[in-house]
């Protein structure tokens, strides 16, 4: 996706320092975004209702209602992409921002130019993970995947995919039958800028095993290759109870 398709975007910054607010929208107004702004939780969430941003740039402390928590009611509303924001560097912070839906982890103090990437990085992947197109695909008699209308079933139930979720399962369906590596899906769904953090793809990984699988512990869809990457199962396989033709 290239810098002017992806020009105007509304972003939502949420951080109760005034300064670093300033800072931001400078940086992200002066690369062509749009920008608006919240200075508490309880904003933040009016704010993703009322003026659907299509990305949220959010504070992890903040006095009244912490970054967390507000990721979490956000996620009850909405699936737009979320970036957070934080002073801490621990690696129990990070995961857990991911866990609760996250889409990326920005560590401040950060430059001007980490955080346009990010966030360039971001929305080219959700916004292009809405292009993709398949058509319907019966994996077997509990898994469809029906690309075109983005939408995910189970045991004949709709299952909800995050953007970035959906991507990863997209790029592997794409690939069904070969090995695709860590550093190949970390291009294609994270982008190059996350060359160097594996831990997404193992975690995301998680995440669609425990939506999509009977058994999330042993897995039949998206296996394993150690040391290597994922497959997800040929689905396009003669089934074993299927006899080859004749002749």
């Amino acid at each position: 996706m290239t810098k002017s398709i992806i020009r105007d975007r509304r972003i939502l910054v949420v951080d109760d320092e005034e300064r670093m607010v300033r800072f931001i929208r400078l940086n992200l107004e002066y690369d062509g975004f749009q920008v608006i702004e919240a200075f508490n939780g309880a904003q933040a969430i009016e704010q993703v209702r009322s003026n659907l941003p299509d990305l949220v740039l959010l504070d992890v402390m903040m006095p009244d209602i912490d970054g967390f928590e507000v990721l979490r009611i956000i996620r009850e509303v909405s699936s737009v992409p979320v970036i957070m924001l934080t002073a801490k560097s621990e690696e129990d912070d990070r995961v857990r921002g991911l866990e609760l839906g996250a889409d990326d982890y920005i560590t401040k103090p950060f430059s001007p130019r980490e955080l346009v990437s990010r966030v360039r990085a971001v929305l080219r992947r959700t916004e292009g993970a809405s292009g993709a197109t398949h058509g319907l695909i019966e994996v077997d008699d509990r898994l469809r995947l029906d690309f075109d209308r983005r939408e995910i079933w189970v045991d004949d139930e709709l299952v909800k995919l995050r953007p970035t979720e959906y991507r990863l399962l997209y790029h592997l369906v794409q690939n069904a039958g070969w090995v695709v590596t860590h550093d190949q899906l970390l291009q294609k769904v994270w982008g190059y800028e996350y060359r160097d953090e594996p831990h997404y793809v193992r975690l995301y990984i998680n995440y669609l095993r425990q939506k999509l699988e009977e058994e999330p512990s042993d897995p039949k869809y998206i296996l394993t290759e150690r040391g290597v990457g994922y497959r997800f199962v040929d689905f396009r396989r003669k089934k074993p109870d299927q006899k080859p033709k004749q002749g």
